[in-house]
């Protein structure tokens, strides 16, 4: 734990020193600041997330395997320059703060732009671009956290990150829903707010969080092979395999809300109100489940996370049409994500040395991201051609089978996930 004055001194690789005589808090004041920077970007982000699948489907006409290649661009396109934008970082010594605020500046471009794009290529090309800056920030922001702690104490800071994070998650949808009821024009309402709230989100980046002026350079700047081969450390290895095999049959948010929707007949205008029993579960558990992560290993909690995913899953499938069906499958959709976003970034630290720590965190990310892409595009076309039941059914037993694989792979040292 280190002391929350960021003047107290900071190493020429990143991470926060305490100073003698000053007490320690428990999270670092870069996590609270880059914390504050994700709840604004969230709100922004997850206004778009939230009308984005009505839109396609049923403002623009899409057919599910067209909402799936675009659903795949959308959370996968990032996976192309996230080793670009972790290489960047560590090649600067001190422009983790730099690249993260350029990919942030790029995905608030695009925001406005998703109004004037009404058909399926100039929509795609605007997501990938919003994903492009998506792919810039994460593994530089992820390794500012990472650097600011103590091994010891990292599920924590990445479980308080992510908690502030998912609190502009469950405040976006609320912002969309209420854009949507007191606008003629909603959607493109929606895309205009969400642009000025990601220039706040900017300029808290710029203003407050710390290391505006970088450590100096590495005199041997890593190369992208030294990125590349960190994979040659076996306890990354085993985590980024884990991570991209349960990826690959990780249905997309957007589609676990369709699949909702249409089981239980949600009205048009209460659709965007679906994210938020997501963000609440996400909200209250990515604390305590990264506290139990420093505690039991991450590599338990990961895993149980799938595990609630799996039977978010089941419950989907089952004829069951209860009130509190909407209420269990998000529950357990937001305990997924609590125990493995945060889990998985804080495990993959411990295998990375500081100097290749953006660009090691970009390698899982990089495998995740793009199994997640191709699941998007694997679920939209099954659902196309089997029914959206059969395609989930398929879902849940390529999942099964990656995590009992995964309880297989058990990494050696301090890497728990």
């Amino acid at each position: 734990m280190y002391v929350a004055d960021s003047r107290a001194g900071t190493s020429a690789r990143g991470a926060v020193r305490p100073a003698a005589g000053r007490r320690r808090a428990a999270v670092p004041p870069t996590v609270l600041a880059l914390g504050t920077v994700s709840l604004v970007t969230d709100v922004s982000s997850e206004m778009v997330t939230a009308v984005l699948p009505l839109y396609l489907v049923s403002g623009l006409g899409l057919s599910p395997l067209g909402f799936g290649l675009l659903d795949g661009v959308y959370n996968g396109f990032s996976a192309l320059v996230r080793l670009a934008g972790g290489h960047l970082a560590d090649r600067g010594g001190g422009r983790h703060k730099w690249v993260a605020g350029i990919g942030y500046g790029v995905s608030a471009v695009c925001k406005p732009l998703l109004a004037v794009a009404h058909s399926l290529a100039p929509i795609g090309l605007v997501l990938a671009a919003d994903r492009t800056g998506k792919g810039l920030r994460t593994a530089p922001r992820d390794a500012l956290i990472s650097l600011s702690c103590t091994p010891e104490t990292r599920g924590r800071a990445f479980g308080v990150h992510r908690a502030m994070d998912t609190a502009g998650a469950l405040l976006g949808p609320l912002a969309a829903f209420w854009i949507l009821r007191a606008t003629v024009d909603g959607y493109d309402a929606v895309f205009t707010v969400s642009f000025c709230v990601a220039v706040a989100g900017l300029l808290v980046l710029v203003l407050f969080v710390p290391g505006g002026r970088g450590a100096p350079a590495p005199s041997q700047r890593p190369s992208l092979r030294d990125a590349v081969g960190l994979l040659r450390r076996r306890d990354l290895r085993r985590i980024t395999v884990c991570a991209l095999l349960l990826g690959l049959a990780t249905v997309s948010d957007s589609f676990v809300y369709l699949l909702l929707q249409r089981r239980l007949g949600v009205p048009d205008r209460f659709f965007a109100l679906l994210p938020l029993g997501t963000a609440a579960a996400f909200l209250l558990l990515a604390v305590p489940l990264g506290r139990l992560a420093d505690r039991a290993g991450g590599r338990t909690v990961f895993l149980a996370g799938h595990g609630a995913l799996l039977l978010a899953y089941a419950l989907l499938l089952t004829p069951w049409r209860g009130a509190a069906l909407p209420c269990l499958v998000l529950a357990l959709h937001g305990g997924f994500y609590a125990a493995t976003d945060g889990v998985l970034m804080a495990a993959a630290s411990d295998s990375v040395p500081e100097r290749l720590r953006s660009s090691g965190l970009a390698v899982v990310q990089t495998g995740q991201a793009l199994a997640r892409f191709a699941c998007s595009l694997l679920f939209g076309a099954a659902w196309t051609v089997w029914g959206d039941r059969a395609a989930l059914a398929g879902a849940a037993v390529a999942l099964a089978a990656c995590a009992v694989f995964c309880l297989t792979l058990r990494p050696k040292g301090t890497v728990t996930a």
